[in-house]
Formats: C-alpha cells, structure tokens, sequence
C-alpha cells in the first residue's frame, strides 16, 4: 500500500474498464466457446491486478451496435516469478451477474448472434462439444 488516500471523491471507486475488440467474428467466437462461456477468463499479464479487482469488460463485436458489457472480478493471479511454461503470468477473471435476468440477456445475445452467423448445425456442434 502506498499510503496515498483512496476515498477521494467520497465514494468507491469505478472499476477498471477493459476494451477489447474483435475484428473477426471467428476470433470472438474461439474466445467466446473457450473461455467467456464458461464464467470467465484469462488475461496474460506480467503485472497482474490484485485479487478481488473489479473489471468491466466492453467486447466490440462485428455486427453488433453496441459493446457486449460484462462485469467481472479478479479471482486468482499468476505473478511472472510464478509463471511456467504450462502457465503464463496473468489473472484469471470471473464474471459477475448482478441477476439471473442479466446471464440470461447476454447469453442470449451471443446465441443470437452464433446462430445467425454460424447456422444451428455448425452452432450445434461448436457449443455442444464443451458439454459434458
């Protein structure tokens, strides 16, 4: 801790906003079947955030007007001097929603937006080879 006051402005702090852009629908896709559905992510970082941290997300998706917002907190952390070759520094997110009705909502935006550009054959096979 450096000592300086964090209370300014009489009120907690905004979290940290994170942009991340995709300029291919493939590589949101690849992410999104990988990583986001499950609940989280990781971020490779050599100066990883502090556990608790809390982050909005902004995805800027092909083909959809506005950003995906996702809320999400820092879980874990892998600092550089902890770092392996199986696993690089970092910190692992976990999303957070505030309702039920919330999950839901972009759940149902990403399907939406899978279906219509992969088709439910190849949506079908892509989402259900993640289930167990």
């Amino acid at each position: 801790m450096s000592g300086r006051d964090e209370r300014r402005g009489g009120g907690q702090r905004a979290p940290i906003e994170l942009k991340v852009e995709y300029k291919r629908l493939n590589s949101f896709f690849a992410d999104y079947t990988k990583n986001i559905s499950r609940g989280g992510t990781f971020i490779r970082t050599d100066r990883p955030l502090d556990i608790g941290t809390d982050f909005v997300f902004k995805l800027g998706i092909p083909t959809l007007e506005e950003p995906l917002v996702l809320q999400g907190k820092v879980q874990w952390i892998i600092t550089p001097e902890q770092a392996t070759q199986e696993q690089e520094a970092g910190m692992g997110i976990g999303f957070v929603f505030l309702t039920e009705a919330e999950r839901q909502r972009v759940e149902g935006s990403v399907e939406r937006l899978m279906l219509d550009n992969l088709g439910p054959v190849l949506y079908g096979k892509l989402m259900g080879s993640r289930e167990r």
